[in-house]
């Protein structure tokens, strides 16, 4: 089928039905039939040339490519290994991971954003919107699940994840899958330490298998255990082989040490370098087109059972989606309808992180009462624009979107709003004086941050290699038609502070309004020690999504709560993060990021890990441990309603890692003034387990020898400290 072959939701359920081969195996399956059985009997009246095709997209390449450059990345579902003749529907691939990339979806804020909410529940619900949004558009494969985990700020793609901690991210990509997974299949990626951008296909990682099995993986593995259908391969190489034919990640990491039985499939286009050593690895789809696979393998040259490995395995995928995944009406009315656009705005307001609120006149800037601000100035470029995040493979097409200045005009309908729009520090001043409330918005674009493929990629000889043969009248690689990437965007930022001239114009408007707010855009850690001091109330509210201008006026007025926690933590200097160069094509990876960096450091952060202000205040009381648990009261001491993140941070006093403090467990927490509320917090030790060579598995630290905080942050001073009982 060509890229203009597209199916609608009603030819998907026209094609598939009890009446074929593979809706009977689904009926079977349903009944209590052994799912591998069913697809390896599928996988037996499957032809030679089908066969075949479960491993590879069932478009042409040059078909494919040529159409996304110049029609759109993904613009309707992409088809991998369907045999229509037996009623196979093979996986039709739709990207995120801030919503449903074909159609017309809901654009949700970015993954990062999502895990500043520390709620699992809340991220449960964004999959399932995605997932019928999936199935709305014909999709049946989600292949959002980002969960790389952010070693240096400067990762252009950092707001496709949720943070730098593998216990969070795992918790938090664990829910997206439960969510999705109700209707579609969904992929984990990119498998594996994918954190670099700029190099991302020509880097190799070097990396011991302690700090691989202990920092890198553990995320991934909670995917799997959590059921989740695939895994997508990294383009960069671990330890001297590309990690789309890398048999220790996708073999014997996978499949042996975990018992995973889903399916791997590579990125896109680049994903390996060769089709048969990519089989014999492990790597059962190579996404998206006819593309390496489909010249090099022949019934003749391939080895039977390696086919049959990887096609049982994609049938299986599919058996196991179809006979679980829930029945329903799922047209174009699901697209970004009012719910979903209700559970945007939740979100965006749920996000956003408030780093700073000092008292200006006996009282705390944030929050702003509508009925008392008569005049407000609107500063800075990012006010106007649509900023959802970078434009690579996780935009999303919403059909309507909103602006800083939207949601805020909207909030304050009784405000005078002065705009200035320019990078100009006097007239932001100016504004500044003749207002009661400045607001500044700065940060970044998808021009700073985000995927990048550019002219560099696309002339590389050695990605260019990897092409089928050109066509009679497709024009070369260069011309206008291929080159619509234009001269790249996006990738790692070259800064980890805000331009300059926004430093400018924040200092300039601090100075002429002691009550100046900032509001930040950006996917992860920005450097704020040259202004961060002058300014009374900091927001950051990240790439907000479709609703981010009205959640933003929610927060600024309190009619919701800034509840958000950094995912991350935000250093004073660059000096206290590992070493990062954007255009290196070998680095070593240890297990030293983050939090736990500035701890050996025995450096100060300028916000540390789980950092976040609230408008209201709260008491941790009554705080036990009691087996894998921990139980606390936790108190409003405020007049407001409010939402209360107890994090739990764990370290050994003699095995594994001593000293080291690692997240091993949280909970998200609505508390009405003046009340309590008992919270239990599930503690997980495998995030203090260590990798044991001789063993081959991670070994859990004896309970005994467990010392846990339990507070609001990392380095919360008025954490309670126990033991494990």
């Amino acid at each position: 089928m060509s890229p203009d072959a597209q199916h609608t939701p009603s030819d998907q359920a026209t094609a598939f039905g009890q009446a074929t081969a593979f809706g009977q195996a689904v009926a079977a399956v349903r009944g209590g039939a052994n799912v591998q059985q069913q697809a390896a009997d599928l996988f037996e009246e499957l032809t030679p040339d089908e066969r075949l095709g479960l491993l590879d997209g069932d478009w042409g390449f040059w078909d494919g490519f040529l159409a996304m450059l110049t029609g759109g990345y993904n613009t309707v579902p992409i088809p991998h290994g369907a045999v229509p003749r037996l009623g196979v529907p093979g996986t039709q691939f739709v990207d995120g991971p801030r919503g449903c990339v074909s159609g017309n979806g809901t654009a949700f804020p970015v993954s990062m954003a999502r895990g500043a909410t520390w709620d699992p529940e809340l991220e449960e619900r964004v999959g399932q919107v995605i997932g019928r949004e999936v199935r709305a558009v014909g999709g049946n494969f989600f292949g959002g699940v980002c969960i790389n985990l952010l070693r240096h700020p400067a990762w252009g793609r950092a707001q496709e994840t949720y943070g730098d901690d593998p216990f969070h991210l795992g918790e938090m990509g664990a829910a997206l899958v439960r969510g999705t997974q109700r209707y579609v299949m969904a992929c984990a990626k990119h498998y594996a330490l994918n954190s670099m951008e700029n190099a991302r296909f020509t880097v190799d990682v070097t990396i011991d298998e302690a700090t691989l099995q202990d920092v890198y993986l553990p995320h991934f593995k909670r995917t799997v255990d959590e059921g989740v259908a695939a895994i997508m391969s990294a383009y960069n190489s671990v330890n001297g082989e590309w990690a789309g034919q890398n048999r220790h990640l996708l073999t014997e990491v996978l499949r042996d040490q975990w018992g995973w039985d889903g399916i791997t499939v590579s990125d896109f286009i680049w994903g390996l370098r060769d089709a048969g050593a990519s089989l014999e690895a492990g790597l059962d789809l190579e996404e998206p087109f006819r593309q390496q696979r489909a010249q090099a393998l022949t019934a003749e040259s391939v080895d039977g059972e390696l086919v049959a490995r990887s096609g049982v395995r994609m049938i299986a995928a599919m058996l196991r989606s179809y006979a679980t995944r829930e029945d329903g009406v799922f047209g174009p009315g699901l697209m970004a309808d009012d719910d979903a656009r209700a559970l945007a705005r939740e979100v965006a307001a749920r996000a956003m992180v408030l780093l700073r609120n000092e008292p200006v006149g006996g009282a705390p800037v944030l929050p702003l009462d509508p009925t008392a601000v008569s005049s407000i100035a609107v500063i800075g470029r990012l006010a106007t624009e649509v900023n959802q995040g970078d434009h690579g493979s996780s935009d999303v097409r919403p059909p309507s979107s909103t602006t800083p200045l939207e949601g805020i005009t909207a909030a304050f309908p009784g405000a005078r709003i002065t705009l200035v729009a320019d990078d100009d520090p006097a007239a932001a001043a100016e504004a500044a004086r003749q207002a009661d409330v400045a607001i500044v918005i700065a940060g970044f674009t998808a021009e700073d941050e985000g995927e990048y493929v550019g002219s560099d990629t696309m002339s590389d000889p050695d990605l260019l290699a990897l092409y089928p043969p050109r066509p009679d009248g497709v024009r070369a690689t260069g011309d206008e038609v291929v080159m619509t990437a234009g001269e790249g965007f996006g990738g790692d930022r070259d800064s980890l502070r805000l331009r300059p001239e926004h430093e400018e114009v924040i200092r300039a408007t601090a100075a002429a309004n002691p009550r100046t707010v900032v509001a930040m855009v950006a996917a992860g850690p920005v450097l704020t020690e040259a202004w961060r001091h002058e300014v009374p109330a900091v927001l950051l509210q990240w790439y907000a999504g479709m609703e981010g201008g009205p959640a933003l006026g929610d927060v600024l007025t309190g009619a919701a709560e800034p509840a958000g926690r950094l995912p991350f933590s935000v250093p004073t200097s660059e000096e206290h993060l590992p070493s990062f160069d954007r255009d290196a094509t070998a680095i070593t990876y240890d297990r030293w990021h983050g939090q736990r960096l500035l701890d050996r450091l025995g450096v100060e952060a300028a916000y540390p890990h789980g950092f976040g202000l609230s408008y209201t205040s709260f008491a941790l009381g009554d705080v036990t441990a009691d087996g894998s648990r921990v139980t606390a009261t936790v108190t409003n001491t405020g007049d407001r309603d409010g939402r209360h993140v107890v994090q739990v941070y764990g370290r050994t006093r003699t095995g594994g890692y001593p000293g080291e403090r690692m997240l091993v467990g949280f909970r998200s927490v609505a508390v009405p003034a003046g009340q309590s509320v008992t919270v239990e917090v599930p503690v997980s030790l495998l995030a203090l387990a260590r990798w044991d060579d001789d063993r081959r598995e991670r070994v859990l630290p004896a309970a005994t020898d467990v010392e846990l905080q339990v507070g609001a942050h990392a380095t919360d001073p008025r954490a309670v400290t126990l033991r494990l009982a």
